[in-house]
């Protein structure tokens, strides 16, 4: 299978997402958007991954690519391609589709757990519970036709699915250590004091609780996903 990723900062990669491709043998391509590089067609892909950032989808002005990132993702989903978006690609995702995107009421920023919000057979395979990492301060509508999947107790949409081959995901399953410090090193400035963020120290620190559980579960999640059709 041929896998595109679009990598919208350097500091934001792939992360575990890199690491199930290369074990299953597929393809691998990326645009690297703070390089200028192009954004792929739809026949140069099978998956198409778009990953996160600390942008915000309604910034079209100040980041200039963003239009044409959108007008890829919407081919994506005309083609019935499958469609993963994570934190900010889940936003850009939602946005295509027609939901609003805006900044949320909680940041959100630590390992917190997430809930299944709809018996799905995608949401049914959650660990409970399930802490994930999160570092988000937007959040999204559900797109009308989609299925919302699971929620946190300070955001009430953190994943949906769309008629079956598009995947958005708020939390952030693909993270490992490497990736988790790095944001952390670009990231510090957002650690306020506030209801839904943790410390540096907290986040170091509870990573070595949660991390264990994050690929294992990304993994049946993307195996489900995958499927041709849901059982």
């Amino acid at each position: 299978m041929r896998v595109h990723f679009i990598q919208h900062v350097s500091f934001e990669n792939p992360g575990s997402l890199l690491q199930w491709a290369k074990n299953m043998g597929h393809q691998i391509h990326i645009t690297r958007v703070f390089n200028e590089e192009p954004f792929p067609e739809p026949d140069q892909y099978d998956m198409l991954i778009v990953m996160g950032g600390p942008m915000g989808i309604y910034q079209e002005k100040k980041f200039k690519w963003m239009t044409a990132e959108k007008t890829c993702i919407e081919q994506a989903i005309h083609a019935a391609k499958k469609v993963m978006g994570i934190c900010l690609g889940s936003q850009l995702i939602a946005s295509v589709l027609g939901a609003g995107v805006y900044a949320h009421v909680q940041q959100e920023i630590g390992w917190w757990p997430i809930f299944p919000s709809n018996p799905h057979p995608l949401s049914q395979i959650l660990p409970q519970p399930l802490h994930c990492f999160h570092w988000h301060g937007d959040t999204f509508d559900l797109p009308a036709h989609a299925v919302s999947l699971f929620h946190s107790d300070a955001c009430t949409q953190q994943g949906f699915i769309y008629q079956n081959h598009v995947l958005a995901l708020q939390f952030h399953p693909e993270i490992e250590m490497h990736l988790l410090l790095q944001m952390l090193q670009h990231g510090k400035h957002e650690l306020i004091n506030a209801p839904f963020v943790q410390t540096e120290h907290a986040i170091i620190k509870q990573t070595e609780k949660f991390l264990p559980q994050q690929y294992p579960f990304l993994i049946k999640l993307l195996n489900m996903f995958l499927k041709d059709q849901f059982e």
